[in-house]
């Protein structure tokens, strides 16, 4: 299981990251959990700058912006079966 959160204060691109990515772990049938973390000054303890940020298992994977659907998708392949 993934553990997935998205950075930011609740923007459109915040609110599209969150739908896009449960989008893609449905598709891929991968098992996460999904966290919003909106509060600036844990959004700023992992050195974003720009939100939606994105962190994987405690490592940040994408930042500012909505990421394209191939780099989402690309997030799962890592899975093994």
């Amino acid at each position: 299981m993934k553990n997935i959160k998205v950075l930011g204060t609740g923007c459109a691109n915040c609110k599209s990251t969150v739908k896009l990515i449960e989008e893609v772990a449905e598709n891929k049938r991968a098992e996460i959990l999904l966290e919003k973390v909106e509060q600036i000054q844990d959004i700023a303890g992992y050195g974003i700058m720009t939100t939606p940020g994105v962190v994987i298992d405690g490592r940040v994977v994408h930042a500012g912006g909505v990421p394209s659907r191939e780099k989402v998708e690309s997030w799962f392949l890592r899975d093994s079966d």
